[in-house]
């Protein structure tokens, strides 16, 4: 194995390269082969954009047929047949039972770029510029997502002035503070600096902040003072959306409808670029072309989103499965925390997002996720010092599987505890 190349002509940006150290060369499922035939379960799936696992294999059926019939690929966002359907099923199988009324807008194929467009939509449909987020956020590292980000390591990399939007506290952030409260109290007094903003941006899962979860009453809350002052809500369900929580969007089971929702990831089911805007239809303001993208018309992108929710969202039993799973990764965490008080062991998460965070040492982590590696197993870690230990595996994953992986996480967390 021979990684010169990569230190060689890559970026010193490159990042998850430096934490497994392989090069890889196949994956089915939740398993992920090197050039060496070494088999790693899959605990990460692609930053949650691998929801249905790897090369899923009904979608890779319906892509190579779509392929090999010489169907659009690119076509920005002029009509396709590829696009149409995907329309149609996300019509027909994602909004309509939920009673969701909202617009479609496809934009550039990252996360980030969804995130521009539904900061650009409040701003013009209110007239108003500031938007809040939250302590611990992530939204993204262009411009805009980036003002919204709270982390500043990514911050940093930014070189110029973030601004226009104002930081406040999640949930949780201070213990015994009603952070609802404390905004209400600042949107209230015409002293407390904080202009009436165009929109609040949330998270209703902080993954990159540290799997920290908003309780359904938080954003009922939340939504309630949204409507109250007449600011917009965005749920940013790039990460914990499209399956993650069970239900398809996460917010479904704190019973909000939100005026924007942002999605990518696994909404394309095979890992393929694509991301999405729905926005109620009464802010459905911004002139033609005015956020562009050449590959905003993803076509392959589509044909596997359609399948995904043909295949996954017609019924309830992957959510049903989901939840089943969730009760086995919590069982099994709980019980490892118990075997060590010294680390004081906080599990933390919700559907199939979890996080293993030890309060007393906070670089355990990151010596848990680097012995997992060496046993066969890929996962990553979250948080403002890297000091929670992040689980997503496929929604997909089997029993077997899912439990080998736990197995090794147990192994992990004992070596690198003896070593400290």
């Amino acid at each position: 194995m021979d990684l010169d190349i990569f230190s060689d002509i890559e970026s010193d940006v490159r990042g998850y390269i430096r934490s497994f150290p392989v090069i890889f060369d196949r994956a089915i499922g939740s398993t992920m082969i090197d050039e060496a035939g070494t088999e790693y379960i899959d605990f990460f799936s692609g930053a949650g954009a691998l929801n249905y696992g790897h090369n899923n294999p009904v979608m890779k059926a319906s892509l190579l047929e779509y392929i090999s019939r010489d169907s659009i690929s690119h076509s920005l966002d002029m009509a396709t047949v590829a696009k149409k359907n995907f329309l149609e099923a996300f019509t027909r199988i994602v909004l309509e039972p939920r009673g969701l009324d909202y617009k479609l807008q496809f934009t550039g194929p990252t996360g980030t770029n969804a995130v521009e467009a539904a900061l650009k939509i409040a701003r013009r449909s209110t007239g108003r510029s500031t938007v809040v987020a939250f302590t611990r956020a992530f939204h993204g590292v262009s411009g805009g997502s980036l003002a919204a980000t709270a982390n500043q390591h990514f911050r940093e990399a930014a070189g110029y002035s973030l601004q226009d939007v104002v930081f406040v506290p999640f949930e949780g952030y201070v213990p015994g503070l009603d952070t609802l409260a404390y905004l209400e109290t600042m949107l209230n007094d015409r002293s407390s600096g904080l202009e009436l903003p165009a929109a609040v941006i949330v998270e209703t899962i902080q993954a990159e902040g540290g799997i920290n979860v908003a309780s359904p009453e938080w954003l009922r809350g939340l939504r309630e003072l949204c409507t109250r002052h007449g600011i917009l809500l965005i749920v940013d369900d790039i990460q914990v959306g499209a399956g993650r929580t069970g239900e398809f969007f996460s917010f479904e089971a704190s019973g909000i409808v939100p005026d924007i929702v942002t999605l990518s990831k696994s909404l394309s089911g095979y890992g393929l670029p694509m991301s999405l805007v729905l926005l109620n239809r009464d802010i459905d303001v911004l002139k033609r072309g005015s956020h562009s993208g050449t590959f905003r018309g993803n076509n392959m992108a589509f044909v596997c989103a359609t399948v995904a929710l043909e295949t996954y969202w017609r019924d309830d039993a992957l959510t049903t499965d989901v939840h089943r799973k969730e009760a086995i990764v919590r069982e099994r965490l709980a019980g490892i925390a118990g075997l060590y008080p010294q680390a004081r062991l906080e599990v933390r998460g919700r559907g199939f997002i979890f996080g293993f965070a030890s309060t007393a040492l906070p670089e355990l982590a990151q010596a848990i996720a680097a012995e997992a590696f060496t046993r066969g197993l890929v996962v990553e870690t979250a948080g403002p010092v890297d000091e929670v230990l992040k689980l997503l595996p496929a929604l997909v994953i089997d029993d077997a599987t899912l439990n080998r992986g736990l197995d090794i996480i147990a192994a992990s967390i004992e070596a690198a505890i003896s070593r400290m």
